[in-house]
């Protein structure tokens, strides 16, 4: 994963520093709770070592984990600090719950809050410094000045390198450069300095990925990561025969009430387009009101488009929509292995012939499974106008490319938080 946040000063390389942060939470999570509580109880007890080890664990494991999932555009630099270290702090308690070893309750707070006021000043400080500068070698790098106004963007105006410790310079490789600009990359690499490619640095920044070629390097083979595939079918599996008994009461009460609201079936059942361009079968609980079957080709592919503010949806179905309750049968497609949790939202017929015959490489975002979630839905929302698509596509253009678990997991989180703010439902 490219990183686009360069290092404008020394301050800001040493706070973003692994080292310096590894270092701190050493401190903060293992000796300041030892300092707190542990004196009283001895270096050599039992209490004190295990309370350490935990918290110590914990702070680095966290660390680890949101340096990581930092790395995707679109995580502000608070986003993750809370639920990443509230997670591996409750999976270290739980572990010495199960295992039966004796800990410190105030210890582990003490650590758990050190932790979380250390790296939410971190966050502060990185982020009141801005993202860094940038140096734009002239040719097909003009419009990267209106992707982030976060960013310090350079024009250069002769073929010199910048007298810059650490300077971030960018380029279009694929450009015909004159030979001095040329030399001046060649020098800028040796002398240590970053060189990005123009098309790097854009999908790092924005998270969406344009394909002009097929035999574009960055895909290699076209295939999304084939070990990671197989992992995330069987933990498909998995969440949805654990979620299913758990949602079963609710969804037999949201489809009464369903009943109850309006005339029609509490389920919809629509024909999508999915994995490798197979035609399956989706639920939903239905969220309109019941409509005539048309059979003109325009009108299916209006009928097809859900608008904000659209007279079809009930009164339950706005709430529905919001809080991403009406997905709820789709767990039953998980299962069934038509659908995945997270992975670009599957199109009505109509809509995905239409697009495929208007968007290039349309027919590629259905190499992986299609999800409930997905990172085009927590960066973009529903669209339906081709413009808008076209946009999207290149959102589930990064997400193949980038198919990873630590993406799935990035996107599963913002997802919570876009349903409790209900923001982007259609």
């Amino acid at each position: 994963m490219l990183m686009a946040r360069n290092r404008p000063n020394e301050r800001m390389r040493v706070t973003q520093s692994f080292r310096f942060q590894f270092m701190s939470l050493v401190l903060l999570a293992g000796a300041l709770p030892f300092a707190a509580n542990g004196f009283s109880l001895g270096l050599n007890d039992q209490i004190a070592r295990n309370s350490v080890i935990a918290s110590l664990s914990a702070a680095i494991v966290g660390l680890l984990i949101q340096r990581r999932m930092s790395a995707y555009p679109g995580t502000g630099a608070f986003a993750y600090i809370l639920p990443v270290y509230s997670i591996t702090y409750g999976l270290a308690a739980i572990a010495l719950l199960m295992g039966r070893f004796a800990y410190s309750n105030s210890m582990l707070l003490i650590g758990f809050g050190a932790t979380l006021l250390f790296t939410f000043v971190v966050a502060l400080f990185i982020d009141r410094r801005g993202g860094g500068r940038f140096y734009l070698v002239p040719g097909g790098t003009a419009d990267l000045k209106h992707v982030s106004r976060r960013y310090e963007w350079v024009d250069l105006q002769e073929p010199v390198v910048p007298p810059v410790k650490h300077a971030v310079i960018v380029a279009d490789l694929d450009w015909d450069h004159e030979p001095a600009w040329e030399r001046m990359l060649a020098e800028a690499a040796i002398g240590g300095h970053a060189v990005y490619h123009v098309k790097q640095l854009r999908e790092s920044l924005t998270g969406r990925l344009q394909i002009h070629h097929l035999s574009e390097n960055s895909f290699g083979s076209l295939l999304p990561n084939h070990a990671y595939r197989g992992v995330k079918r069987i933990s498909d599996i998995l969440l949805a025969l654990v979620t299913i008994p758990i949602v079963a009461l609710a969804m037999l009460v949201i489809g009464v009430i369903i009943r109850l609201d309006s005339p029609g079936p509490a389920i919809f059942r629509q024909t999508r387009m999915g994995y490798r361009g197979r035609k399956f079968v989706m639920y939903k609980f239905r969220t309109m009101v019941e409509r005539e079957v048309v059979e003109h080709e325009d009108a299916k592919r209006r009928d097809a488009m859900t608008q904000a503010d659209d007279d079809r949806i009930t009164r339950v179905g706005k709430f529905l929509r919001r809080t991403r309750l009406d997905e709820i049968p789709q767990v039953f497609n998980v299962l069934k292995g038509e659908m995945s949790f997270i992975g670009p939202r599957p199109e009505a017929i109509s809509l995905s012939q239409w697009y495929e015959t208007e968007l290039p490489f349309y027919t590629y975002r259905h190499i992986v499974r299609p999800g409930l979630t997905g990172w085009a839905q927590i960066n973009q929302g529903h669209v339906a106008e081709l413009e808008d698509v076209h946009r999207k596509l290149h959102y589930d253009f990064y997400y193949i490319k980038n198919f990873s678990a630590w993406l799935d997991i990035v996107i599963a989180l913002r997802t919570v938080g876009i349903v409790l703010l209900g923001h982007g439902w259609r």
